[in-house]
């Protein structure tokens, strides 16, 4: 067998350096155009509030006018916007490189919607609020993935199976949260269209601390595991000769994904086909070298930022935000399942 010489080795050293700039370099640009759509969704509107007015503002001056605006109705719209895109985007991109599947997302295989019919089901039935409902929104998420897995088990989990039925249980639940929302008529038709679309119409600050947390705490054990993840990607036998623990690995990314998914829905409602673009886009403008959990992270922020500003002010009326995410999301679901059967004949 042949050995490297020295130049080559030089060679792929310098790939890789070159290689490790770009993803720095691009990871920069993700961050600083999220910051930049964040303060311009915080100073554009109906009405245009300066930036230098929207810092007085976020530093805690009492700005007539100015104040409301921006603190009230712009700020919590935006923090929601940021937390649960990355939430879904991060959730949804470690289903996808756990599974090996690009269509292995919590939005597709029915965990967000067992999330929002937890919600909706806490919401109408038990009258609860708050914390309580995120609370619920995990366990039936929770309870979801189980069912999905135990359902999919035959000698083993295939993608394929798990994909069907997780598709199946997704239709079976969306019509539980509709039935559940015709029950209750005095909801407006804004706080209906949340659990049926996602939307961040009318969310509080107060909500987004939850999420926060969830993001922080539960997104930190997935990008502990993220080294672990990428090695999983190339197999189940090489990753288990090369040290991963295969059952805490995925154990452990099962519950912060499932976790993150659960409490953006319980936040926004299932926001469509964040979960299932970010990792995908990810991968195309940073490439596969690397763990993609936190370029996914921020490309979920920026896709739901970007999708609630154009819904509220580039179309010829006002949309929820996953109106906009399904309108671009369902060609790309299309296309992934027309390219699976090309290549395999079948799902």
């Amino acid at each position: 067998m042949r050995h490297a010489g020295p130049h080559q080795i030089d060679h792929l050293r310098k790939i890789r350096r070159a290689q490790a700039r770009r993803r720095t370099l691009i990871m920069a640009f993700l961050a600083a155009s999220l910051a930049a759509g964040a303060l311009l969704t915080l100073a554009l509107g109906q009405s245009f509030t300066p930036l230098a007015t929207v810092a007085r503002v976020l530093a805690g001056a009492d700005i007539p006018g100015a104040g409301f605006t921006v603190r009230e109705l712009r700020l919590p719209r935006a923090v929601a916007c940021l937390l649960t895109g990355a939430c879904f985007g991060l959730g949804g991109v470690a289903f996808q490189t756990l599974l090996r599947n690009p269509l292995a997302s919590p939005d597709i295989i029915g965990i967000s919607s067992g999330a929002s019919a937890g919600a909706v089901f806490a919401i109408v039935v038990l009258s609860l609020s708050g914390p309580a409902v995120a609370l619920a929104a995990v366990a039936a998420g929770l309870g979801v993935a189980l069912l999905i897995y135990l359902l999919s088990w035959r000698d083993g989990v295939t993608g394929a199976r798990l994909i069907l039925i997780g598709i199946g249980l997704a239709a079976m639940l969306q019509s539980v949260t509709a039935y559940l929302l015709m029950q209750a008529p005095s909801w407006s038709l804004q706080e209906a269209l949340r659990w049926i679309t996602g939307s961040v119409n009318g969310v509080r600050l107060e909500q987004a601390l939850p999420l926060a947390g969830a993001l922080v705490v539960l997104g930190g054990l997935l990008l502990g595991r993220r080294h672990d993840l990428e090695t999983l990607r190339m197999g189940d036998e090489l990753a288990a000769g090369l040290g991963v623990r295969l059952n805490v690995t995925r154990i452990i990314t099962v519950l912060s994904a499932v976790g993150l998914v659960a409490f953006a829905t319980a936040v926004s409602g299932p926001i469509a086909f964040v979960a299932f673009l970010s990792g995908p886009i990810a991968a195309r403008i940073v490439g596969q070298n690397g763990s993609l959990l936190l370029p996914s992270a921020l490309v979920g922020a920026l896709l739901v930022l970007a999708s609630d500003y154009a819904g509220q002010f580039w179309l010829p009326a006002r949309y929820p935000v996953g109106i906009v995410t399904g309108v671009l999301g369902a060609p790309y679901l299309i296309y992934l399942i027309v390219r699976d059967n090309q290549r395999k004949g079948a799902l």
